[in-house]
């Protein structure tokens, strides 16, 4: 059984140097070439963007990249490239559309797949909301206003998660679907912070992760 890695960032891009470092290592080892699929909502603007996302990892001899904006109906070059990827970055942005278009799709099924047979994957924001077992999406950061409870990816399966933790003052909120999840673990991530989970197992964090297990914050 192969390894799994997942990088959770609770904000945009920038990689954070060390964690883009690892990411960029474990990108290089597919069998099909080196290809970094890049899933993200096409808006004005996202060409310039882009560099964010990708300059730390260029910095890491990471060359090629395939930028596949997600729609209802991915076409046969959106599938075939995303399979042929060596790692898959989900970026940030509306958190329910994301999750509309890559949870309980052919994507997230292509992304579920990818990911047990070990290619790793960065969420952003969004991208990191959808990943866990349940997507928590806070009232901020929907259009009802209301705290969400709705499946995710299922890439771990023992946590809650939350971005933008102190920007948003996300604590309250955390600790409530802590409760009301039943889950394990609460990470919550400020906006140049992240995590890589080895195997679901926390491996390295960078910059700012408040860890909660129904109780007191531990930092």
């Amino acid at each position: 059984m192969a390894d799994t890695h997942l990088f959770l960032f609770g904000g945009g891009p920038p990689f954070n140097d060390v964690l883009g470092k690892t990411f960029a290592h474990l990108s290089s080892n597919g069998l099909n070439g080196t290809q970094v699929a890049v899933l993200f909502m096409e808006r004005d603007g996202w060409k310039e963007y882009m560099p964010r996302y990708t300059d730390v990892l260029e910095q890491n001899g990471i060359a090629h990249f395939e930028y596949l904006p997600l729609t209802p109906a991915p076409s046969p070059h959106f599938i075939e490239q995303l399979s042929l990827a060596t790692g898959v970055i989900i970026c940030g942005g509306d958190t329910e559309r994301y999750r509309e278009y890559v949870v309980d799709t052919e994507i997230g099924k292509i992304v579920k797949r990818m990911y047990a047979e070990g290619t790793p994957v960065a969420g952003f924001s969004a991208g990191a909301l959808i990943s866990p077992n349940i997507c928590v999406i806070p009232p901020i950061d929907n259009r009802k206003n209301e705290h969400l409870f709705l499946p995710g990816l299922g890439l771990i399966d023992h946590c809650v998660v939350s971005v933008h933790f102190s920007k948003w003052k996300e604590e309250t909120n955390l600790k409530k679907a802590l409760t009301l999840t039943n889950a394990y673990i609460g990470y919550g991530m400020d906006d140049d912070s992240g995590i890589y989970f080895k195997n679901q197992v926390v491996s390295e964090t960078a910059e700012q992760v408040y860890f909660y297990r129904n109780g007191p914050a531990v930092e």
